[in-house]
């Protein structure tokens, strides 16, 4: 490997399980984790650490030269549902920080750069089911707009100037090992913990809002996968669809009956369901199944059997 991977936003939902996933790879020493705390122990210990704001250009350019990095994986942001509460704050944190890698990139002192993008770049106008890689774009969120800005940025630099840069747009990601991060799809994390603490659930999503997921070890293969593919193969610069599973609140509680018979939910929308009403219900990705062999493990069934299991112990 020709120099070592940053990870910016190390300590959040993704990128803590990307750290620990890309370590086990690459070993502890190449792989500098950071975030603007240290409140990760598990990341802090067991490997490089760093305190870095994802908004300071000079202070990753320092730490780059530091510590020869060539890759960088930038996972800060503010997510959809925190983005509403704070959309300054949502769009200061996830433009700037995506121009300062971009930059770095551009100045030749970084190789190749990661930046998630996310199903909220469609909006109300995008065709709900099957929605197809290149289709109606208008999100009506502030993170959907950063990340839509953020797509275009991508595309721009590397036509522009070969900035060796690759996205996924992700769906809602399902995960044991870390807490929701401020996001309209949390409530498929948020059932489990409650369901096997409570026995019930209320949800802030209608029962029949279907959107996409995926567990967070596909999404983390598909990541890794996607930065390890020959640049030849990756013929699209904005962001790749990637999908794994579509569910419904109500699909996804009568999976969880299956292992606890006495799981109740109950349904309570708030101002996230308009959020998710202006989602895709499904995604396309045969882009991404095609160019670099994308394909997901976990379905529905498979997803609660594990995460129920993991949480128990």
């Amino acid at each position: 490997m020709a120099g070592k991977i940053l990870i910016i936003g190390a300590g959040g939902q993704i990128g803590s399980e990307l750290t620990q996933a890309l370590r086990a790879k690459y070993g502890n020493s190449n792989v500098i984790a950071s975030d603007i705390n240290y409140n990760n122990v598990a990341l802090v210990n067991s490997g490089t650490f760093e305190i870095l704001d994802a908004q300071d250009y000079n202070a990753i350019q320092i730490c780059c030269k530091k510590h020869n990095v060539k890759t960088i994986y930038l996972m800060a942001a503010l997510l959809s549902a925190t983005g509403e509460k704070f959309p300054i704050k949502a769009w200061d944190l996830n433009t700037e920080s995506l121009f300062h890698v971009l930059n770095l990139a551009k100045a030749k002192l970084i190789d190749k750069i990661f930046w998630p993008s996310s199903i909220a770049v469609f909006g109300p106008t995008t065709p709900k089911e099957n929605t197809p890689q290149y289709t109606v774009m208008e999100p009506s969120t502030v993170y959907g707009i950063t990340k839509q800005v953020g797509e275009r940025w991508c595309e721009y630099y590397f036509n522009k100037y070969g900035v060796d840069v690759r996205s996924i747009r992700y769906p809602g990601l399902i995960s044991w090992k870390t807490q929701p991060g401020g996001g309209t799809t949390d409530y498929a994390v948020e059932i489990y913990h409650e369901a096997i603490k409570h026995k019930k659930y209320e949800c802030f999503l209608s029962e029949d809002s279907r959107l996409p997921m995926l567990y967070m070890d596909d999404a983390i293969k598909a990541t890794i996968d996607l930065m390890d593919a020959d640049a030849e193969d990756i013929k699209i610069r904005s962001s790749y669809n990637l999908a794994g599973v579509s569910f419904t609140p109500k699909e996804i509680a009568a999976t969880i009956t299956k292992h606890i018979p006495e799981f109740e939910i109950s349904y309570n929308p708030d101002f996230r369901q308009q959020i998710a009403d202006s989602w895709p219900g499904s995604i396309n990705d045969d882009e991404a199944r095609a160019q670099w062999n994308w394909k997901h493990q976990y379905d529905l069934d498979a997803i609660t059997k594990d995460m129920i299991k993991h949480l128990k112990a």
